[in-house]
């Protein structure tokens, strides 16, 4: 009903829209958007998928990161707000998810647990927690430690694949996306990464995993993962260590020093995420990094989309960087096509 709801509301939206300018002046020049993407059919995308949770706000988020060029300007726009804007499951729900996860008697563990969470995204929300002193797990964690709990939507991991094929269906009806996005693999990657991001036990892992890569490395001077809660976490719930920067998508304020630094880091992380640790957290989104100007530290959060390499892949990529750094470009199409970026029917560019 999300979809059908919204295909009829965006089809009432190009009607009002095609009357409008059709009874405005016509001699005008000045170029006018789609009739798709008219200011109110911009205002029902953001709304409807902000609400719809999972698949559909995964690929608003998706698509708001893409190159811009590739997009309208006036989808820009919306996808930017879709990005920021989440709805909050209502108390009982999360309390609930709290109690399947952690037990009924979770809130022993807390000295205090703001119901009100501070984040949410497309799978889930995050809480503000302070563990309880005179909890059993005290003697295990720093005394009052300040934590994240995120709490996972009931019933997304189960509508992932249903709610992708009805957007499917609604993006290619609608034309709302311009070509050369290649949506059948955008969907396929999107529904691999969504249900390993439902998996908070595999995210939990590949944190602390990563957390102990960093910190044997020379990385560990400039950046900073959280520390995982094993006891207050599960299959709907994962509890970490609270972190306090910036995120990075608010790094135009910062000097250009600072930006720099930043960009100089990240380019480190990412080269020995490949190169080093065979392991990489693969989604871009520039909330998943923060900047701790106190600390001078980048805080790395968000661990469900990691994804291990084997051997094959690092040395075949790393081939592919040098053609690319040597300006061969038979080499570069060659490992690019091995790597499967090119199917070698491409147009010459």
């Amino acid at each position: 009903m999300h979809y059908g709801g919204l295909a009829a509301g965006l089809g009432w939206g190009m009607a009002s829209e095609a009357l409008r300018r059709s009874t405005s002046a016509g001699d005008s020049t000045e170029p006018r958007p789609g009739l798709l993407l008219s200011e109110a059919n911009v205002e029902r995308l953001v709304n409807k998928l902000s609400k719809m949770r999972g698949a559909a706000l995964k690929l608003g988020q998706f698509l708001s990161i893409q190159d811009t060029k590739l997009l309208p300007p006036q989808l820009e726009a919306v996808l930017h707000q879709v990005q920021n804007n989440a709805n909050y499951m209502p108390e009982w729900q999360t309390e609930r998810v709290l109690a399947q996860d952690l037990g009924v008697d979770w809130r022993q563990h807390f000295a205090s647990f703001d119901m009100r969470p501070f984040a949410a995204a497309s799978i889930g929300q995050v809480h503000s927690a302070v563990l309880s002193p005179t909890s059993p797990l005290a003697s295990a964690y720093p005394a009052s430690l300040h934590v994240a709990v995120k709490v996972q939507f009931p019933g997304v991991r189960q509508s992932i694949s249903s709610d992708l094929a009805n957007l499917k269906w609604l993006l290619l009806a609608t034309s709302v996306l311009p070509r050369g996005l290649y949506l059948d693999n955008t969907l396929r990657v999107l529904e691999r990464e969504l249900d390993d991001e439902c998996d908070y036990v595999r995210e939990a892992e590949f944190g602390e995993r990563m957390r102990t890569l960093i910190g044997r490395s020379r990385l560990a001077k400039d950046f900073a993962v959280p520390r995982v809660v094993k006891e207050l976490s599960g299959p709907m719930v994962l509890t970490t260590e609270m972190m306090y920067g910036k995120p990075l998508k608010d790094a135009l304020e910062l000097d250009q020093s600072s930006r720099d630094w930043i960009g100089t880091r990240i380019l480190d992380l990412c080269l020995h995420e490949l190169f080093e640790f065979h392991l990489m957290q693969t989604d871009p989104n520039w909330s998943n990094f923060l900047y701790n100007e106190q600390r001078q530290k980048i805080e790395l959060i968000d661990f469900g989309a990691s994804r291990p390499y084997n051997e094959h892949f690092i040395a075949t990529y790393g081939r592919l960087l040098s053609c690319a750094i040597a300006e061969d470009r038979d080499g570069s199409i060659r490992y690019s096509q091995e790597l499967g970026y090119l199917t070698g029917e491409e147009d010459e560019v």
